[in-house]
C-alpha cells in the first residue's frame, strides 16, 4: 500500500537543525557497545535476518538477460541446500532475498524469471531510476525512466536526487521533484537515494532525509554506491533520527536501506543492531529495511558455512 503524501511543503520539519559529527559517531560506539552480538547461534540468526532484507542488486553496464536470470535464481535460492540443514532450518522457513535490483532495462528479464518461479509475490523487483548514478538529467526524462521500469513490471523505484539542490539550498524544489517522482511510480514503492557522500554535511543529510519523507518516499536510501563514502553507521544514525521524529509527526513509518560498502557479515550485523536500537524491531523487516549489495550475500553464506550452529528465531534479539 502506497502510503499518504503530505500535500504541502513545511520546511518547518527540518529548520533549525545542528548536528555534531563527533557526538553521532560517540553515540554510533555507544549503541554497538551496549548492544554486543557475539555468542555463534545468535550471530547466525541475525545473518539470517539480513539475508531476508537484502536487495541483490547488479548495476554493471555488462548486465544481459543471463546474469539477471542468475541473480533471480539466487534471490530464490540464497543458501545451499547442505547449509540451511546445518543450520536447521526446516522447508517451512523458506529464506529469501527481499529483491532483485536491477537498472530499468533489465527490469523485463528480471520480472518474467520471478513470474516463471511464482515468486513475484515473494520477492520484488527492484529498478534504479531517474538517471542514476548522478540524477543530473532533465525531471521529464527521469520521470520516463520511472513509468518504463513500473511498466515493464518494477514493484519498487529507487531514484536518485538532484544533489546540487540540497547543496545550493533549493528544498523546494526538491521537494516537488521528489513529490512528482512519487506520482509516476503509482502503486510502485518508492525508494529515494540520497547520495550522503556527496552532501556535505549531516545536516543535509537529515534535511534530505526529511524533504524526501514529505514528499512521499516509502523508504530513504543513503547512497548509489558509486560515491566515494556511502553507507556509514553514523550516517545512518542521522537517517534514523530523521525516520522517528517524522513517524512521531505523522504517524506514518518509513523505511531504511544502507547501500555500499556493507563488505562484511560484522557490518551487516551493526546495521541491523542500529536500527533495532533507533527505530525499533518493527523496522526490521522487508517492508521497512534493506540492505543494498552485490557481494554480500556471498561473504554471509561463508561466514555461516564456517560457522554454521542450529538456532531459534527467539534468538534474533538485540
Amino acid at each position: 500500500m502506497v502510503r499518504e503524501v503530505l500535500q504541502t511543503f513545511d520546511p518547518t520539519m527540518f529548520q533549525n537543525i545542528h548536528i555534531n559529527r563527533n557526538s553521532v559517531d560517540e553515540q554510533v560506539k555507544t549503541i554497538l557497545d551496549r548492544n554486543p552480538v557475539w555468542r555463534t547461534e545468535t550471530f547466525n540468526a541475525w545473518l539470517l535476518k539480513a539475508v531476508t532484507v537484502i536487495d541483490l542488486t547488479t548495476l554493471s553496464g555488462d548486465d544481459t538477460t543471463s546474469n539477471v536470470t542468475r541473480l533471480c535464481i539466487r534471490a530464490a535460492h540464497p543458501l545451499s541446500q547442505k547449509l540451511t540443514e546445518d543450520l536447521g532450518l526446516s522447508n517451512s522457513e523458506k529464506v529469501r532475498t527481499a529483491a532483485v535490483c536491477v537498472y530499468p532495462n533489465r527490469v523485463a528479464d528480471a520480472y518474467s524469471v520471478l513470474k516463471r518461479m511464482d515468486l513475484t509475490a515473494q520477492i520484488q523487483v527492484a529498478s534504479v531510476a531517474t538517471g542514476f548514478p548522478s540524477g543530473l538529467y532533465p525531471l521529464q526524462t527521469r520521470l520516463h525512466e520511472i513509468k518504463k521500469a513500473v511498466e515493464d513490471g518494477a514493484t519498487e523505484i529507487d531514484v536518485v536526487l538532484d544533489r546540487s539542490l540540497v547543496l545550493t539550498g533549493k528544498w523546494d524544489v526538491l521537494y516537488d521533484e521528489v513529490q512528482a517522482m512519487r506520482k509516476e511510480c503509482s502503486d510502485a514503492h518508492l525508494k529515494v537515494i540520497l547520495g550522503v557522500g556527496e552532501l556535505g554535511t549531516y545536516e543535509n543529510v537529515y534535511k534530505a532525509s526529511m524533504i524526501s519523507m514529505m514528499a512521499g518516499a516509502d523508504f530513504i536510501k543513503t547512497s548509489t554506491g558509486k560515491e566515494a563514502v556511502n553507507a556509514t553507521l553514523p550516517v545512518g544514525l542521522v537517517m534514523c533520527r530523521a525516520i522517528r521524529k517524522f513517524y512521531q509527526m505523522t504517524g506514518q513509518r518509513v523505511g531504511l536501506k544502507p547501500a555500499g560498502g556493507i563488505k562484511t557479515a560484522r557490518d551487516a550485523v551493526n546495521w541491523l543492531v542500529l536500527v533495532h536500537t533507533e527505530l525499533g524491531p518493527e523496522w526490521l523487516s522487508p517492508t521497512l529495511f534493506r540492505i543494498g549489495a552485490s557481494s554480500l550475500l556471498d561473504v554471509i553464506e561463508k561466514h555461516l558455512q564456517s560457522n554454521a550452529a542450529p538456532f531459534k528465531a527467539e534468538q534474533l534479539q538485540g
